[in-house]
């Protein structure tokens, strides 16, 4: 079930993070910001969020959630916060496994969701300019892209376009997920078929040289 008060969530942060006290955040670096944000949020997102029923933001390194809260039915949502600086050009996010996200999704009552920060560096008065707490299955997969790193990994195609679509189901996008690994696996095949037989040729040159030590004027 997802959680239906998405657009308080929104508001709260937003308006939370453009307070006066705040906005010395999105000073710096990109990821610096990043760093920033993420932890003002973790720490302040259980008052941020009126009626959830437990909170939590203790999660090893590569877990997939950056922190985590149930609401009153016990429905169980894993959030993970990315910042979006509206200013640079070209940012392609990683979300999560494939593999990762086809099981915990099977349980009914988990939620993967992202808060999206968009901030304009240059407006230090109101430098956070959007805010979106959406489910994963809401992300439409026409802003979604693979990529090859284990099993695959979901990633958000260009940070500057996120299509939501809040009427999209959770089995309507899991069934576009196995078509698109469909068509993604056999390319990754035919990559990998490539790079063995460019391999199989650098073999066959060095089984043709003398086997001999370097030569040269370093002293050992």
């Amino acid at each position: 079930m997802i959680y239906k008060n998405y657009e308080m969530i929104q508001s709260s942060v937003q308006e939370f993070l453009n307070s006066e006290t705040n906005r010395i955040l999105f000073q710096g670096s990109p990821r610096t910001v990043g760093d920033r944000v993420e932890d003002v949020v973790m720490n302040n997102i259980g008052e941020l969020i009126k009626d959830i029923a437990h909170f939590d933001k203790k999660f090893a390194r590569r877990s997939m959630e950056d922190m985590a809260f149930e609401d009153a039915s016990g429905n169980y949502y894993a959030v993970d916060v990315k910042t979006h600086n509206m200013g640079t050009e070209f940012n392609m996010p990683n979300l999560i496994s494939v593999r990762r996200i086809a099981k915990f999704l099977e349980e009914p009552t988990n939620n993967f969701c992202l808060l999206k920060i968009n901030y304009f560096q240059a407006d230090t008065t109101t430098p956070v300019k959007k805010v979106e707490f959406v489910p994963i299955e809401h992300l439409n997969w026409s802003c979604l892209t693979l990529g090859a790193l284990g099993w695959g990994q979901i990633q958000i195609a260009n940070a500057r376009n996120v299509l939501i679509d809040r009427s999209q189901t959770r089995k309507t996008w899991m069934l576009q997920l196995c078509d698109n690994l469909e068509l993604f696996y056999p390319a990754e095949i035919l990559k990998i078929q490539t790079r063995v037989t460019h391999f199989s040729q650098v073999r066959q040159f060095w089984e043709k040289q003398p086997d001999q030590q370097s030569t040269g004027d370093i002293n050992t």
